[in-house]
């Protein structure tokens, strides 16, 4: 199989082309290389250097390709509101070129980097309204130190679980915004085309090759970074936030399955370790395997946050039949460099 990563020189990207070339997949990556993601020189021999908004050079490097796997993106929550016109330029734009490229170019099959962010808030139930999505933070409560967020009609608290892909979607933040824009314009593109699209709704991610010291990285590189420079890592709220983290060839796997498999026309999937651990858990972990200082918890907020997200990853497994095969002590272990005892794949609690 011929496959365009985009993306490829990046965090993710270099695992997933790893795992494609060891199955003996032709890889070709196209990454633009940009400076708020790479701080280091990329060397590889299949990389074209090229913004996904070139269409030129996308559709050069669209010519032959079975699968085009789409992870270039600008990510993070991002640092202020001068970021927008970025997000949407990076990220829904980009997206939209390589569509219009795959269809010039009989192109008819996508799998698509998304994020749990669609969601915003995971799903929660109160003890009389049953499931309820609660409105957005207020700053009043998070200064008060009150994080949880309460029932929207009666205002008692709500008692969190695993959110499936079924689930109402809210985009909370400009980068979430434009991974679900990325996701309705790869629907209609494939509607449109006949083609195939497998929208993957990565949750947190960690691993080997993780981004260093830049506002644009996820919780567990920033951790990993402070622990690095002899540092506390500091958490935000009151630490007990609950994320799904997955370590990252756990995620590649689920792409390349993705690629292969015969999933349903327009597909979305969860793709989480199923297993639910807190921010607080997570900088604990990372801690005691660098031998770092404790974890300091600051009461500090970002409103783009939300309280608590975590998955279900039952579809993925039905139908793709994939398994991630690390905890987050053996993802820890091997992060920092310990030596792990491969293991087959888990078992998920249901969903």
């Amino acid at each position: 199989m011929k496959v365009l990563l985009t993306g490829g020189a990046g965090f993710i990207g270099r695992h997933v082309r790893t795992l494609l070339v060891a199955e003996g997949h032709d890889v070709t990556v196209l990454d633009s290389l940009r400076s708020d993601v790479h701080r280091e020189t990329v060397v590889l021999d299949d990389l074209i250097v090229a913004d996904v908004r070139d269409a030129e050079a996308v559709r050069k490097a669209l010519a032959g390709v079975d699968v085009l796997v789409h992870l270039a993106a600008k990510v993070g929550l991002g640092v202020d509101l001068d970021d927008l016109d970025d997000y949407v330029g990076s990220n829904s734009l980009g997206t939209a070129v390589l569509l219009k490229e795959m269809a010039h170019e009989n192109v008819r099959r996508l799998v698509y980097a998304s994020s749990m962010v669609v969601y915003g808030e995971g799903r929660y139930e109160c003890a009389e309204h049953g499931v309820v999505g609660p409105g957005p933070r207020r700053i009043a409560d998070l200064e008060a130190g009150n994080f949880e967020p309460p029932c929207p009609h009666c205002g008692e608290s709500l008692r969190p679980g695993l959110v499936d892909e079924d689930a109402r979607l809210d985009p909370r933040n400009a980068y979430a915004a434009s991974k679900l824009t990325g996701e309705h314009l790869a629907s209609a593109w494939a509607r449109e085309t006949g083609g195939r699209v497998a929208s993957m709704r990565f949750h947190n991610v960690y691993g080997p090759g993780m981004p260093r010291d830049t506002p644009y990285a996820g919780v567990a590189a920033l951790f990993r970074s402070a622990l690095e420079r002899g540092e506390a890592p500091k958490v935000f709220e009151d630490g007990r936030q609950r994320r799904d983290f997955v370590h990252v060839r756990d995620v590649a796997s689920a792409v390349t399955a993705a690629a292969i498999a015969d999933h349903p026309q327009v597909a979305a999937y969860n793709v989480g370790s199923g297993t639910v651990r807190t921010i607080g858990d997570l900088a604990g972990e990372l801690s005691r395997a660098y031998g770092g200082p404790d974890p300091v918890v600051t009461g500090q907020y970002r409103l783009g946050d939300v309280r608590h997200i975590t998955a279900s990853s039952a579809r993925i497994r039905r139908e793709l039949g994939w398994r991630p095969r690390y905890d987050l002590a053996m993802g820890i272990a091997n992060l920092v460099g310990r030596p792990t005892i491969d293991r087959p794949p888990h078992p998920l609690p249901a969903s």
